[in-house]
């Protein structure tokens, strides 16, 4: 009889009332019984944490819906009680119409401005770091970049305390390709992107000297704050590996000696660039981390800052909440044109958009890339879509805005940067341990399993929203003052582990010759 078991919200979360699946907090055994309201489900499967318990019976090709949302179609009769998974759960092709500006939210402007401390750049830009950045214009300058920035890792930079460090930004391309193609032009707007970058005070630029995108050409008209110093080398010119090195370590040195002068001011929050990540998703990412970074995304917009979403492969399924969130019907079809790109990209490979999930996404709860998007989208919050970006384009709309990227994390992240991120804010459920020189990544866990497994690895923890212990506003706000905490200084796990260096990795595009 219905309410002579457990409680459903004791172990599994119904996310909306008209659901068919509920998401488990916990290992839920067979032969336990729960329920909910008029409802009553026997657990008939083994049912993992984070995957997706059905409540109500379904016969086949019956749409499933979590979050309110469409996330798949059935592909056998399912029973109440029973694990909705891959075996049981398919893409559904049927997209919803696409409705532009109507679900538009204006997010009032804060009644009290926030700061934080910044470096304040001659144009207006604000950085949150001040590093030295070595850009090279080829890999056939990567190892040189490398020798350079290692001769200014650890105790040494004890001299400059105001100097955050030198990095080096080192990629496989730059050569046997054509400059003005689709590919040459996102590798240069990329590397240009960081070398405009207002936590990079300083720039050496450095190239082998043959190179089809040159020196010159990557530096001329940089669009960089006016105070930015700006020092080039090219190997074949000092002559050779040992000479350039010896070179660029003279030069970074005075570079350094330069930047140490400058010293953090008091600004408004309304400066920050805020760039919203994700990667190792699980079944609790929609539900905690994700809409708590939503609900801090919303406060920034308040202050009148900009935040921005990105991994187009991850919002399909949920573009046409986008959509609705559009400024204007030009801005809405920018994002399906993006959408549209990339469908024509993964079929020419011979895949299709809901190859995305991942064997650790499917191993944590998620199914389809619907159920995947749905659950991304909710760091973008509730504010409207003002802008949308191609990849490493420079972002200069405030609000909340979009930047077409892969999802792949390293390259995604990349890409923001280059736009002009000062904050990464990073959320993960299986445990990712990404890093982001020049820019701090502020990592927030999901799950507190996963969080207690990963500590040091690990900023935040959002997982008590799903045990109730603490609400979606509650970790939203916590974020939020971290993000003005480490955007004043404060250094993020991935910085005390120095990553960062290798996580530098430009969308490549495009025929090598």
């Amino acid at each position: 009889m219905p309410g002579t078991g457990a409680p459903l919200a004791d172990h599994a979360l119904l996310l909306h009332p008209d659901d068919h699946v509920a998401v488990a907090l916990r290992d839920l055994p067979p032969g336990l019984k729960l329920t909910h309201g008029t409802l009553t489900v026997d657990v008939t499967a083994a049912i993992p944490q984070g995957h997706k318990l059905c409540v109500r019976d379904m016969p086949a090709d019956t749409p499933v819906h979590k979050y309110g949302q469409t996330i798949g179609r059935t592909t056998t009769a399912v029973r109440a009680g029973e694990h909705v998974h891959s075996h049981n759960l398919a893409m559904d092709t049927v997209r919803p119409a696409y409705e532009f500006g109507t679900g538009r939210v204006t997010v009032p402007r804060a009644s009290v401005t926030r700061t934080f401390e910044g470096f304040e750049r001659v144009g207006g830009a604000v950085g949150t770091r001040n590093y030295v950045g070595i850009v090279t214009s080829v890999n056939c300058s990567a190892s040189t970049a490398r020798m350079i920035a290692d001769q200014f890792r650890g105790p040494v930079m004890d001299a400059w305390p105001h100097v955050d460090g030198v990095v080096a930004l080192t990629h496989d391309s730059g050569c046997g390709m054509v400059p003005s193609s689709e590919g040459g032009q996102i590798l240069r707007r990329t590397l240009r992107g960081y070398a405009a970058h207002p936590n990079v005070g300083a720039v050496l630029a450095i190239g082998l000297g043959c190179e089809m995108l040159a020196v010159d050409a990557l530096l001329h008209d940089l669009p960089a704050p006016a105070d930015t110093l700006v020092s080039q080398l090219t190997i074949q010119d000092q002559g050779g590996v040992r000479a350039t090195v010896r070179a660029g370590v003279t030069a970074v040195r005075e570079l350094i000696e330069q930047l140490d002068q400058r010293r953090r001011t008091t600004v408004p929050a309304s400066r920050l660039i805020l760039g919203l990540n994700c990667g190792g998703s699980d079944g609790y990412s929609g539900i905690t981390a994700n809409p708590a970074l939503g609900h801090a995304s919303d406060l920034l917009v308040a202050q009148g800052a900009t935040t921005v979403l990105a991994e187009t492969p991850e919002v399909f399924g949920a573009e046409h909440l986008l959509t609705r969130r559009a400024v204007s019907s030009a801005v809405g079809h920018r994002l399906l044109d993006r959408i549209a790109w990339w469908q024509k990209y993964v079929a020419a490979g011979g895949g299709t958009l809901d190859n995305n999930p991942s064997p650790g996404n499917k191993a944590g709860g998620l199914t389809t890339i619907l159920e995947k998007s749905l659950g991304a989208v909710a760091k973008g919050g509730t504010a409207e879509l003002t802008a949308v970006y191609e990849y490493a384009e420079r972002i200069t709309a405030a609000g909340f805005t979009f930047m077409d990227t892969p999802g792949y994390d390293p390259v995604s992240v990349t890409g923001l940067v280059a736009g002009g991120a000062t904050v990464v804010c990073f959320t993960t459920g299986r445990g990712s341990v990404l890093g982001s020189k020049p820019v701090p990544t502020l990592k927030v866990a999901t799950n507190t399993t996963m969080y207690e497994r990963m500590r040091d690895d690990m900023d935040l923890n959002a997982g008590p929203i799903a045990t109730g212990d603490a609400t979606v506003a509650e970790i939203g706000d916590r974020i939020f003052e971290e993000i003005l905490a480490v955007a004043s200084g404060r250094m993020t796990v991935s910085e005390d582990l120095d990553l960062g260096r290798d996580e530098f990795i430009p969308w490549q595009l495009g025929a090598v010759t």
